[in-house]
């Protein structure tokens, strides 16, 4: 087996009902009252960042341990299944309490709809972790705290003491993120505070561009929207937004910034060489190229199109492998766009990646089409040779 990593956090099973293929489907009428609307068969799948992003990464050969939460329950009983005897084992079952699940809607051409219950999600804290096998890895991962309501009630205090543990044994830690229910207290707490308070112990953050503008400037989040009119707000967001967002990350304490910006690929910017040698376990074998970096990496286009279900995850999960295996900053973006670009093949989370051999051919095949970023020539440098572009703040 490859290196060891732990993925703790949100699990639940998600269960997504198919939609005919390029059928055209209008949502309001869905939820109109009274109304049926045919589906095919369901997929049922483990999902949540546990599933996701850890299952992701043991295709791509690394030895994986879960960590997370389930119901002694019928759906705890899949979840388990989905994700093995042996991974299983570092799942805890919980009597007398449910196991979360997912409702995903992910009809053609609209965005997906989710239907969510918590459950064992919501009492995960920081106790819940077996530090006896997080100090056997090179790297800890957690994702979800909006989703897991212990980890972000009283400042976050949760989520700072279990990161300060893991860190404490000198493991590399990497922290994604999911939008918060604006409905819900995950949307009423202040993000940007716990961000300030876990950062310290935080060496690669992942989030989305909306998740973080999200949390860390509310009126930059609702100025993207409104210009996006009901599309894709990734595309509104501008460069500036990105530099100035990773900045405050940046020095905020967290080593490296990068930001999932979904058809535009991903961003990445990167602190100085003393903090990434800093980064414990799965510290870069060569620092000096990943510290002061600011690139952005291009998404491979598809022709084929399954569902966005994981796809976040994915991207995850091939940045992090790229990461702990010593590839370069640009290498590891270009990972991490290849497992998306696998991803939405499918229509659930997993069955669309491939190992890592036929990964990694996919970043030999210079001639695939990519998706545009929207990137000023003045400001930023293209490289035909690595399929990058390098911000103004990039020092290589």
């Amino acid at each position: 087996m490859g290196k060891k990593v732990m993925v703790a956090g949100h699990l639940c099973l998600d269960i997504t009902p198919r939609f005919a293929a390029g059928a055209k489907v209008d949502i309001g009428r869905v939820f109109s009252p009274g109304q049926l609307t045919n589906v095919g068969q369901a997929v049922l799948s483990a999902g949540g960042a546990v599933s996701n992003t850890g299952l992701a990464m043991a295709k791509l050969g690394l030895d994986v341990m879960l960590n997370g939460k389930v119901g002694e329950d019928a759906f705890g009983n899949i979840i388990r299944q989905f994700v093995g005897a042996e991974r299983a084992a570092g799942l805890k079952a919980v009597p007398d309490q449910n196991s979360s699940y997912t409702i995903v809607l992910a009809p053609p051409g609209v965005d997906r709809f989710f239907l969510h219950y918590p459950a064992t999600n919501d009492t995960f804290g920081a106790d819940d972790v077996d530090y006896e096998l997080a100090k056997q890895c090179v790297l800890f991962h957690f994702g979800y705290p909006p989703l897991m309501k212990n980890m972000y009630e009283n400042d976050g205090a949760e989520l700072v003491k279990m990161y300060k543990r893991i860190k404490q044994l000198g493991v590399t830690t990497s922290l994604d993120m999911t939008m918060p229910d604006l409905s819900s207290s995950s949307g009423r707490v202040s993000w940007k505070s716990i961000l300030e308070r876990v950062a310290p112990y935080v060496d690669v953050f992942l989030p989305s561009i909306e998740e973080i503008a999200f949390m860390m400037d509310r009126e930059l989040f609702e100025k993207r929207k409104s210009q996006a009119a009901g599309e894709d707000a990734t595309l509104a967001y501008e460069p500036g937004d990105f530099g100035d967002i990773s900045d405050a990350l940046l020095s905020m304490g967290i080593k490296i910034v990068a930001v999932k910006c979904g058809i535009r690929g991903v961003y990445l910017h990167t602190a100085g060489a003393d903090q990434i040698c800093a980064m414990g376990t799965a510290c870069p074998g060569d620092v000096y190229v990943w510290s002061d970096r600011q690139i952005w990496a291009g998404s491979f286009k598809t022709e084929k199109f399954g569902s966005a279900l994981g796809a976040g995850d994915a991207a995850v999960a091939g940045f992090l492998c790229g990461l702990v295996r010593g590839f370069s900053p640009e290498d590891t973006m270009q990972i991490a766009n290849a497992l998306g670009w696998q991803n939405v093949q499918a229509v659930d989370a997993l069955s669309g990646i491939s190992g890592w051999q036929s990964t990694l051919e996919l970043l030999e095949a210079k001639d695939r089409a990519r998706n545009p970023v929207g990137l000023s020539p003045d400001d930023w440098r293209y490289s035909p040779d690595r399929q990058v572009y390098y911000g103004p703040k990039d020092t290589k």
